[in-house]
């Protein structure tokens, strides 16, 4: 430990999430489906989707909202469409339940998609298209979350966060992975800020008034803003709309009505597409594997990165010399044992 940070192995940062949620009452399944994913979190050194999340899985539990127990149900909407009911249960236990299925049908339908319903959903997206990466097939997701977001030109929070993700398998080494909020920000990093009484960027949020804030406390009662102006409004209305009207779950503003002001985790539903690019290509799968490859060194050979490349030199560090976590952090998930 260092007066900033606390240091922590892999296999601490899992032991010490399990520890956390089932002291408060989740189903030993659901907590390591989650700890899973915090670790995967805290290895990339993505802080506000680490450690931190146990601070905010804990208030969704205590608020009553969540079903801590149940277990999800998997079943099948067409040929092509898994469905996986959470039940109002978290949805990761509801993604590792579904995904089986999910392969399975995408191998046999060159893609297949995969719906998760009436779950509380608070990760990162980039573990669930990884998974599917790693398989050797192509994946997309996509999620609303609370009406946190106001759209382009607007100052009333509309939107949620709506990450989007997609990762494409590589015939060598990691995929290719993006996941990006909607947003100009994920709500975790102004929440992060906001504990640290750090300012933000003015073109993160607009407060109240719908003015644009420094003020990461400011910011946090007012609306946060789009990434590209227009555009990113545009790709946040498409994802309320497939991972919402289309799956019959509910989008951003229904979430935070349902919330009720309890403060808990949002509460919606999730869409996942597999596509298998041998299905699609067929003896032509090494020339269509070729031609992204030659795509992806015509980006890395001018000197750019690709999409989390820093997250995969950081999951490096991680795997050699454990996580660093803020102390002011882990002291507060430490009192969640109390």
């Amino acid at each position: 430990m260092t007066d900033a940070y606390v240091t922590l192995s892999l296999a601490q940062v899992h032991e010490l999430a399990c520890e956390v949620l089932t002291h408060h009452g989740m189903a030993l399944p659901h907590a390591e489906a989650i700890a899973r994913v915090i670790t995967q979190g805290q290895r990339d050194e993505c802080q506000s989707h680490g450690v931190y999340r146990l601070l905010v899985c804990v208030r969704t539990l205590r608020s009553g909202k969540v079903n801590p127990t149940v277990l999800p149900t998997v079943g099948e909407l067409a040929s092509g469409i898994v469905s996986v009911d959470a039940h109002y249960g978290y949805s990761l236990l509801g993604f590792e339940s579904g995904l089986p299925r999910l392969l399975e049908k995408a191998r046999a339908n060159g893609l297949a998609a995969m719906v998760i319903h009436n779950c509380f959903h608070f990760s990162a997206l980039w573990p669930e298209v990884e998974a599917i990466a790693a398989e050797g097939l192509v994946g997309l997701a996509m999620t609303p979350s609370h009406s946190w977001v106001a759209p382009a030109g607007g100052h009333k929070p509309v939107f949620g966060t709506n990450p989007l993700a997609f990762a494409w398998p590589r015939p060598t080494g990691n995929p290719f992975v993006f996941d990006f909020a909607t947003s100009a920000i994920a709500r975790g990093d102004i929440e992060l800020h906001a504990r640290q009484g750090k300012p933000i960027p003015a073109h993160w949020a607009i407060d109240e008034h719908g003015t644009p804030t420094e003020n990461a406390q400011a910011a946090l009662k007012g609306a946060m803003q789009t990434f590209g102006g227009y555009k990113g409004s545009a790709l946040s209305a498409m994802i309320e709309l497939l991972a919402g009207s289309l799956i019959g779950d509910l989008t951003s503003a229904q979430s935070q009505a349902f919330d009720g002001g309890a403060g808990a985790t949002p509460c919606h539903g999730e869409l996942i597409i597999a596509f298998d690019p041998k299905a699609f290509l067929g003896d032509a799968l090494e020339t269509g594997q070729q031609s992204a490859e030659a795509m992806f060194e015509a980006i890395t050979n001018q000197g750019a990165r690709l999409p989390s490349q820093r997250r995969f030199e950081a999951r490096e560090r991680s795997m050699r010399d454990g996580v660093r976590i803020p102390a002011d952090v882990f002291a507060d998930v430490q009192k969640l044992l109390d």
